[in-house]
């Protein structure tokens, strides 16, 4: 018996544009976790949620070596799902769905310290996480969700 051909999914140059605009926002944000693992500092700004003006946890070097293999896997899955590098098809789908969940999981937040939800909210890092973090977390839960949608 004669299996039916593979269709594969044609992607559009917008699934192109939108996987590589979202990888690049993965893959920057993996070279800074790797910046900070090595000692970078940015003090114009405030990235680890806080309480009494002291911030609630030190993370390690490989915890934020792990965070930033994590964020280019997923800069790499946005590239996958958008036809950029191999074909999209039923895994890539799938993966897509489960980063959509995380990053719209973190825009929703914890509520207590990240997310729009959260508890504390007058400290700088909750200013950030307002006007910067959630928000780029929903963008590209959005984007996740639409690649994933198209390549399913």
């Amino acid at each position: 018996m004669l299996d039916k051909p593979k269709v594969l999914l044609k992607t559009t140059r917008m699934e192109k544009i939108l996987g590589s605009i979202t990888a690049s926002i993965l893959f920057f944000l993996s070279a800074l976790h790797i910046y900070w693992a090595f000692g970078g500092k940015l003090k114009s700004i405030t990235v680890i949620p806080e309480t009494n003006g002291k911030p609630t946890f030190v993370p390690s070097r490989g915890l934020t070596l792990l965070v930033a293999l994590a964020l280019f896997g997923f800069g790499t899955v946005a590239l996958w799902s958008s036809g950029n590098i191999f074909y999209p098809n039923r895994m890539s789908a799938i993966f897509s769905f489960l980063i959509s969940f995380i990053f719209l999981g973190r825009a929703v937040g914890d509520f207590q310290l990240v997310g729009y939800f959260k508890k504390i909210k007058n400290t700088k890092f909750a200013k950030y996480d307002y006007l910067i973090y959630s928000p780029v977390c929903i963008i590209l839960g959005i984007s996740y969700s639409y690649l994933g949608w198209k390549s399913f």
